[in-house]
């Protein structure tokens, strides 16, 4: 499907000025905070006392507030601007991330990362456009950078984690603060402001997206696959029981096939088969992947966490590809609908998953994943004549209305 990412060419993805690298390195950090957390969660639970119920509603609050906060994002950086959005998401970052690191209690805790989750809210909806504005070489180049920085930051969150926090907890925390501290005067040193949208954004907007029937099967088959991928983030750690380190070892191996395959397989697989297929197949394999995860002994589930990633790479591109093409809505306000479903899932698994655990056995929660993946593929096959539009007529090259390419993370 469309043509190889990597046609927009290494030397103008690498050409780009200041303010793009600024963006994209403060992306990387971004994307970080989302995997920082998993090798640390035994210790979190175990300096604050906490069970590992508790210490998932780090995940919990950090991705409910996310996906309240898709419905605020565009409306306030379609009346400030994109670089006054940046730095405002980034200052979020940095207090409460800096804040987390002076937990007393598990509350406090889950409480600063839902603060943290707004300020990335903020910042990530905002970045992509603000890359693809500010870049030399085309949208094609600039949406590539995008997605390297989302797989590096999804690959380093846990070895940075595992690093600092073999010393202590706490210290992930402090750590993402002093970075992100890095980029808002990197982005306030080197970013101009862009022009603001022609027209602005409502708050409804996103919620009005999702009336297109298209828009809302994608958005409803990754609510089910999101599930999946994050009981795989934020419960196998407890499971694995392992040091920081080694934790923080299996999670960035994860990372860096969750790269490569987004990146660099997902757009030759789809080119050869379609999207469609690719996402069908690549959610039942990884329902399949889940399943032995949970029945496997420690080291089949350390090597299925790993080669979870893969999946994982493949459905993040194929399905933000048809979230965002099958609409005519502006690009923004079909990415805020689609996450706005789906990043509740993320929200419930964290807190269900060792909640299901305490109810049944160890098993349980990922037979749930693994059933989740499957009623995934299973909407995009009932409703595959809906999801038609985008996976065989668009092409790379489109544009929405607001001038970015539909093929965005």
């Amino acid at each position: 499907m469309g043509a190889d990412p990597l046609d927009a060419g290494a030397g103008s993805i690498l050409r780009q000025p200041k303010a793009v690298w600024a963006t994209a390195g403060a992306s990387v950090v971004a994307f970080m905070g989302i995997g920082l957390v998993d090798p640390i969660l035994p210790s979190i639970a175990k300096g604050l006392n906490a069970t590992p119920s508790q210490v998932s509603l780090l995940f919990t609050s950090y991705f409910l507030i996310t996906a309240i906060a898709m419905l605020v994002t565009g409306f306030v950086s379609s009346r400030i601007g994109g670089r006054k959005t940046l730095l405002l998401g980034l200052a979020f970052v940095v207090v409460f991330a800096a804040l987390a690191g002076t937990s007393g209690s598990v509350g406090q805790l889950v409480g600063y990362r839902a603060g943290w989750g707004l300020g990335n809210a903020l910042f990530v909806s905002t970045a992509l456009a603000v890359i693809v504005g500010a870049a030399a070489g085309g949208s094609a180049a600039a949406i590539l950078l995008y997605e390297s920085a989302l797989g590096l930051g999804m690959a380093c969150g846990p070895l940075v984690g595992a690093l600092l926090g073999n010393a202590s907890w706490r210290y992930p925390f402090f750590g993402t603060a002093f970075l992100m501290a890095v980029g808002f005067l990197c982005i306030t040193a080197f970013l101009k402001e862009q022009p603001k949208p022609a027209r602005k954004t409502s708050l409804l907007d996103p919620v009005k997206a999702l009336g297109h029937g298209g828009l809302a099967s994608a958005a409803i088959s990754a609510f089910f696959y999101n599930y999946t991928f994050f009981t795989v983030l934020a419960f196998t750690p407890f499971v694995l029981n392992m040091t920081p380190y080694k934790s923080g070892a299996v999670f960035f191996a994860w990372g860096v096939l969750l790269a490569i395959f987004s990146v660099l397989v997902a757009p030759r697989m789809q080119e050869r088969f379609g999207s469609l297929k690719v996402l069908g197949g690549s959610l039942v394999l990884l329902a399949a992947d889940v399943v032995i995860l949970g029945y496997g002994d420690h080291t089949t589930a350390v090597v299925c966490t790993v080669l979870s990633g893969a999946f994982i790479g493949v459905n993040n591109t194929v399905y933000t590809e048809l979230a965002l093409g099958v609409s005519d809505a502006p690009r923004p306000v079909a990415s805020a609908g689609y996450n706005f479903v789906r990043w509740f899932a993320a929200a419930a698994a964290p807190y269900l998953a060792p909640k299901i655990e305490e109810w049944s056995d160890i098993h349980m929660p990922f037979v749930i994943a693994g059933a989740t993946a499957v009623v995934g593929a299973l909407v995009v096959l009932v409703r595959r004549r809906a999801l038609r539009h985008e996976a065989e007529e668009l092409q790379p090259q489109h544009t929405t209305e607001d001038g970015v390419s539909v093929f965005a993370n």
